[in-house]
């Protein structure tokens, strides 16, 4: 709101304040959440009250479109935000069924949810299981039921602060770290894929590749090196050079020629 602009608030119901507040979302999101009526009414309402414009600027909305998806995001299946935030609201425990990707089969599990995370275009369940916090990918949520006991979450804790520590401990936690050299034309390529992951040695630059440090949460991990080719040279250690020697050699038995009968 500009300095000195008016708005009737009593004009907006509990319903469109509440929308209102959803900060960072943009149109699709708020239409997964089943909020686009509420939202666009509340909009529609402070847009009739507009001040003219100072120094005939364009109104942001004419200029500013803000599209939160990732690029080439596939459609997203499983739980939806709009299926699952009733039972969130009204603060029940969920018993879910989670189809990690890590796991042989999906989990049976009772957590107590704190709320939904929305980040990079993907909804997550924000939530502790036996007290400790955990983020469950909501297309990754096949099955769900509320659990007819209200939620117990940790005190002091809310959604922002449990889904800022799950985030940093995501971009920081680490098993094992790997030394390699990225070859030039490939570090940029490097750098948009392992962010904050990749640290690159500054003192350790030649003309043709880079000395960098990637940080991985599993041995397993490290096979997103293998897109690389020999454009990364891994120097250690041992065990990543070892996982990523049968890798490649798994990979090159399973695209060999047949043997000609």
């Amino acid at each position: 709101m500009l300095p000195g602009a008016g708005l009737d608030l009593t004009r907006l119901t509990p319903g469109e304040w509440d929308h209102l507040s959803l900060t960072g979302l943009d149109e699709k999101q708020r239409a997964e959440l089943n909020a686009s009526v509420e939202s666009q009414r509340a909009l529609s309402k402070i847009g009739a009250t507009q001040p003219r414009r100072v120094h005939e600027l364009l109104p942001l909305t004419d200029v500013v479109h803000v599209d939160s998806r990732p690029w080439l995001q596939t459609r997203a299946s499983g739980t939806t935000p709009a299926s699952l935030i009733g039972s969130v609201r009204r603060g029940r425990r969920l018993r879910i069924e989670y189809d990690s990707p890590r796991e042989s089969c999906p989990r049976d599990l009772v957590v107590d949810p704190y709320g939904l995370f929305a980040k990079a275009g993907i909804w997550y369940l924000v939530a502790d299981c036996a007290r400790a916090p955990r983020m469950y990918r909501l297309e990754r949520i096949t099955a769900w039921t509320a659990v007819d006991q209200p939620r117990r979450i940790r005190e002091s804790q809310t959604l922002a602060t449990v889904a800022a520590a799950l985030v940093d401990q995501w971009e920081h936690n680490h098993a094992i770290e790997v030394s390699a050299t990225i070859d030039q034309t490939q570090i940029e390529r490097a750098q948009r894929i392992f962010g904050q992951r990749l640290a690159q040695d500054d003192y350790e630059e030649s003309a043709t590749g880079h000395k960098v440090t990637i940080r991985f949460l599993h041995l397993e991990d490290v096979r997103a090196l293998l897109p690389f080719g020999s454009a990364i040279t891994v120097h250690g250690p041992t065990e990543a050079r070892a996982h990523l020697s049968n890798l490649a050699t798994n990979l090159a038995h399973h695209y060999a020629p047949s043997p000609t009968s």
